[in-house]
């Protein structure tokens, strides 16, 4: 199947406010990234989407896809903090009354086009165009190839000990650090070929730039990447790399988010 990989911008934006940039990437089953950049709105990345589907198609979003709960954290949120804290990953919160849920009118967007959406209780899709959520932070700190084996890296949210000015290059150094994990999926099983295409290989061969608006650029695409990564992983491993948070939601399909995961990380399933 190929792989697409978003890093969805959570607002939809307006006339008088446009969203911000989505990452986009798109990889073939031998992890060669065949396209990447960035979008610009609901309407522009669905245009992309449907510029890269096939026929077999997995796509992984970074964002709600399925909110239900009136107020506090779905479920699989919560997961996510019980699993992953020790790492100091954790997720925000969605629910009804959140206003940034551009994740569930891509999903709904998507589905009016043929697309399937899949909460992962069956493992991996094996063919048709279908469309999961994930979280990237998962990735970093459940997928023992990528290093993180102690604390999620400091390449998003700042430490609340840290000034911004200080944070700034701590925040490259560490995004760096990052991409030279995720250049070494070269070889893995399965593989990330970043180098394969002129815009990912850039994140290579350029340092990451301290100032915020360059830096937010480069981090959306990475986080697509992972999304991407996430799902070879999730067709090439199913459940023996990676675990469905959420699925104790008493809907279905439910809300729920495809994590990566060592055994240390695991979730208590109903």
């Amino acid at each position: 199947m190929r792989v697409l990989g978003i890093d969805l911008a959570w607002a939809e934006g307006s006339e008088a406010k446009a969203a911000n940039e989505t990452g986009v990437a798109a990889v073939d089953d031998t992890g060669s990234v065949i396209d990447a950049g960035w979008t610009v709105g609901l309407e522009a990345t669905v245009s992309w989407v449907a510029q890269w589907e096939s026929d077999d198609t997995l796509l992984l979003v970074d964002a709600p896809l399925i909110v239900t709960n009136p107020e506090g954290q779905r479920l699989c949120e919560r997961e996510v903090g019980r699993c992953y804290g020790r790492w100091k990953v954790s997720a925000n919160s969605t629910n009804l009354h959140s206003r940034r849920l551009a994740g569930v009118s891509l999903r709904r967007t998507l589905e009016d086009r043929g697309w399937i959406y899949d909460d992962g209780r069956n493992g991996p899709p094996t063919t048709g165009k279908v469309v999961s959520e994930c979280y990237p932070y998962t990735a970093i700190v459940g997928a023992d190839e990528l290093g993180f084996h102690d604390v999620r890296p400091t390449y998003k949210r700042k430490p609340k000990a840290f000034r911004t000015a200080a944070f700034r290059p701590v925040r490259a150094n560490a995004c760096d650090r990052l991409i030279a994990a995720l250049a070494g999926l070269e070889n893995a099983d399965p593989p990330l070929r970043i180098r394969s295409h002129l815009v990912t290989e850039q994140l290579v061969t350029k340092p990451s730039p301290t100032d915020d608006r360059t830096y937010k650029h480069r981090e959306d695409l990475i986080d697509a990447l992972i999304c991407a990564w996430t799902g070879l992983l999730w067709i090439r491993h199913g459940l023996e790399r990676c675990q469905v948070l959420g699925v104790g939601d008493a809907l279905s399909p439910a809300a729920t988010i495809i994590a990566p995961y060592r055994p240390s990380q695991r979730a208590l399933q109903p």
